[in-house]
């Protein structure tokens, strides 16, 4: 079950970030969260999106190992009980991780403290991600069901 969480893990984080890479170029969300990623570790804005882009992937294919011992620990298997588990995950990423944990940690990110003489490099999603527009949290939503999914196939196997 590791190397198909792993496999799984690695197809649907590409699926995730072309969504959301995707939608940012079509317009329906700011959002870019290899960017927010790599923007902890560094203020040059070319370097933050490949930093990101590598935090971003060695983080799903962390979350696919999660997800891999979830569905061993409750010993079930399938694509619709990942999607569920993405499902889940976004809700957590926009409610806990966008609105108290990024803005919280996050170094170059704004809060509603910072000072007027403070200039703040990122704006900070809020709460279900809404301050990077309305269809972010759809976005986030379809995207991280998908990868769930692709994660509960790999795994339930054919």
């Amino acid at each position: 079950m590791l190397w198909s969480s792993l496999g799984g893990g690695f197809v649907g984080t590409l699926v995730l970030t072309t969504m959301m890479r995707a939608a940012g170029e079509l317009g329906f969300t700011r959002m870019d969260v290899p960017f927010l990623l790599g923007t902890v570790w560094t203020e040059n804005r070319r370097k933050a999106k490949a930093v990101g882009y590598a935090l971003h992937f060695a983080v799903g294919l962390l979350l696919a190992l999660l997800y891999g011992a979830v569905f061993a620990a409750i010993n079930r298997r399938s694509w619709w009980l990942g999607a569920l588990f993405g499902l889940i995950h976004a809700l957590f990423a926009g409610t806990v991780v966008g609105n108290i944990l990024l803005p919280a940690l996050h170094p170059r990110i704004g809060t509603p403290e910072t000072a007027a003489d403070e200039t703040a490099l990122i704006e900070p999603p809020g709460f279900m991600f809404l301050n990077y527009g309305r269809s972010t949290l759809l976005v986030s939503l379809v995207s991280h069901v998908a990868y769930g999914a692709i994660i509960g196939w790999a795994v339930a196997g054919p």
